[in-house]
């Protein structure tokens, strides 16, 4: 059977929050139905597996199923996505406790980390959210563009390739636009007293 993707055949964000609210189980085929393959994208980004995205994708379904309530999402296309984002990473550590898995996500995360390496200090674990406020405050700051590139890049840890098809620009133009972010953000990070 054939699943149609026709933007009227979605219920709408509040109408599936509110078959979670009121514990119907059909909540989660309207979840699937909508962002079920945005979700997915988001784990194989990661894990590059597709029955590990599967199971991840399982995984968000049973968590949101459990979160709300009492939570309601204000925007659940962010929530869904969150959740789908740290049961992946999880699934990516794992993974990666075991063996060496190669992803999207380690080649991004050894971009960034490769522009923002200093010896002199390193932040400690109880210092990421700072930081974390910090580059938020950065995004906030820089170009519609970049801030979608830096996000895709290093949140979603999406191919470069997919980024520059997005954006209607070359691999090349999206390498240099990541290159630009990672010594302004080095820049913003070290005026904030921040050296990682």
């Amino acid at each position: 059977m054939s699943r149609s993707y026709d933007k009227d055949a979605f219920l709408t964000d509040n109408q599936i929050i509110d078959l979670y609210w009121h514990r119907d189980e059909s909540a989660i085929e309207e979840t699937d139905k909508k962002y079920g393959r945005a979700l997915f994208r988001i784990a194989y980004n990661l894990l590059s597996d597709r029955m590990d995205c599967e199971e991840c994708k399982n995984d968000t379904y049973v968590r949101v199923w459990s979160s709300i309530p009492p939570t309601r999402p204000r925007v659940l296309p962010a929530y869904l996505t969150e959740i789908m984002r740290r049961v992946a990473i999880n699934k990516y550590k794992q993974k990666t406790s075991q063996r060496r898995v190669p992803s999207e996500l380690t080649v991004s995360m050894d971009e960034l980390r490769d522009s923002l390496q200093n010896e002199a200090s390193f932040v400690s674990e109880h210092d990421a959210e700072e930081v974390g406020k910090v580059i938020n405050a950065f995004l906030r700051e820089i170009p519609e563009r970049r801030r979608y590139i830096f996000i895709e890049r290093f949140y979603f840890a999406e191919p470069v390739e997919e980024i520059a098809t997005e954006l209607s620009v070359s691999v090349a133009t999206v390498y240099r636009e990541i290159e630009r972010i990672r010594k302004d953000l080095k820049v913003y990070l070290e005026r904030n007293d921040i050296y990682i």
